[in-house]
């Protein structure tokens, strides 16, 4: 939560890197989901997961062949299909007329050197994430170079506020506890 005395709400931050959670949902990858949202000013620009090109088969369907093999992580990267979220969300952005140099990329998993070299060149100017998969010194020290900075989110219970069925806001929960709770 933000410095915000008596403010219920989750930070900015905790806000899109949910969002981009819930972004991640949408992959069609079956190896790994990744979301990424790009804002600026407190605004939702684009959303991109990982998985297929439009138009080609999804991944979880067999479309990607190296996601259809046991392939070990990091191996044959060549003969993956998959767009990154990080590329699909610079792509949506692109696509629709959003310009988005100056803005923050959250992506629920630290990029790899292609999606570092694409944030840069889009004018992207910070990338906040979750995970840390492969997150090589080249791409930190690319990021220093060109002044995009980078940051870890910690992961945090997000709150949710409660209503009663009489509309009276109750002490907000975290989404977990909430969803054992019933509220009659």
């Amino acid at each position: 939560m933000d410095d915000r005395t008596g403010d219920p709400r989750p930070s900015w931050d905790e806000y899109f890197m949910a969002l981009a959670t819930v972004v991640a949902t949408r992959s069609n990858c079956s190896r790994r989901h990744v979301g990424a949202v790009i804002v600026r000013n407190r605004h939702i620009l684009s959303t991109g997961y990982n998985g297929t090109p439009h138009g080609v088969r999804n991944c979880f369907a067999g479309g990607c062949p190296r996601c259809a093999r046991t392939t070990e992580s990091g191996d044959h990267l060549e003969e993956c299909l998959c767009v990154h979220a990080e590329q699909n969300a610079i792509c949506q952005a692109a696509l629709h007329g959003h310009a988005i140099e100056g803005g923050t990329i959250y992506v629920t998993l630290s990029p790899c050197l292609t999606c570092a070299k694409l944030i840069i060149n889009s004018g992207i100017s910070e990338v906040v994430y979750q995970g840390e998969y492969a997150f090589l010194d080249t791409v930190k020290d690319i990021f220093r170079q060109s002044g995009v900075k980078h940051r870890r989110l910690k992961a945090t219970p997000l709150k949710q506020p409660l209503t009663a069925s009489d509309g009276n806001r109750l002490p907000s929960k975290t989404i977990r506890q909430s969803k054992r709770r019933t509220v009659k």
